[in-house]
């Protein structure tokens, strides 16, 4: 019998809010983790699990991802991650959440919840 995709893992409910939510692929998962896109596809079908480290950056990436769709369809999702901002003095908010900044990041999202964001 076969497995479906929906294991319960986190990692795998992270990888499809990525996908759906966001608009990311499997290349920049995989771009973004540091490893191949096949070890993505293999994180998605709940073959693997990645590192806790990598899962907690897929998992603050996520919750950006949540709050980001409140305000944006998947394409300006995607592009928002991408972006430089000067709310971030100019850097992506995908560098900063790898870089375990992602508090900078929530902060730009909680003045945008307050309709602060220029």
């Amino acid at each position: 019998m076969q497995q479906t995709r929906k294991t319960g893992k986190p990692v795998v409910r992270f990888i499809e809010r990525l996908q759906q939510t966001g608009g990311l692929k499997g290349t920049d998962i995989a771009n973004f983790t540091g490893v191949s896109k096949a070890t993505v596809s293999r994180w998605g079908s709940g073959q693997k699990s990645p590192h806790p480290k990598t899962q907690l950056i897929m998992s603050d990436l996520s919750y950006v991802v949540m709050r980001l769709s409140d305000y944006y369809d998947q394409e300006q999702v995607r592009a928002w991650l991408y972006a430089r901002h000067p709310q971030l003095d100019g850097e992506r908010a995908i560098d900063l959440i790898h870089g375990d900044r992602t508090e900078e990041v929530i902060a730009v999202l909680d003045r945008l919840d307050a309709d602060a964001y220029l």
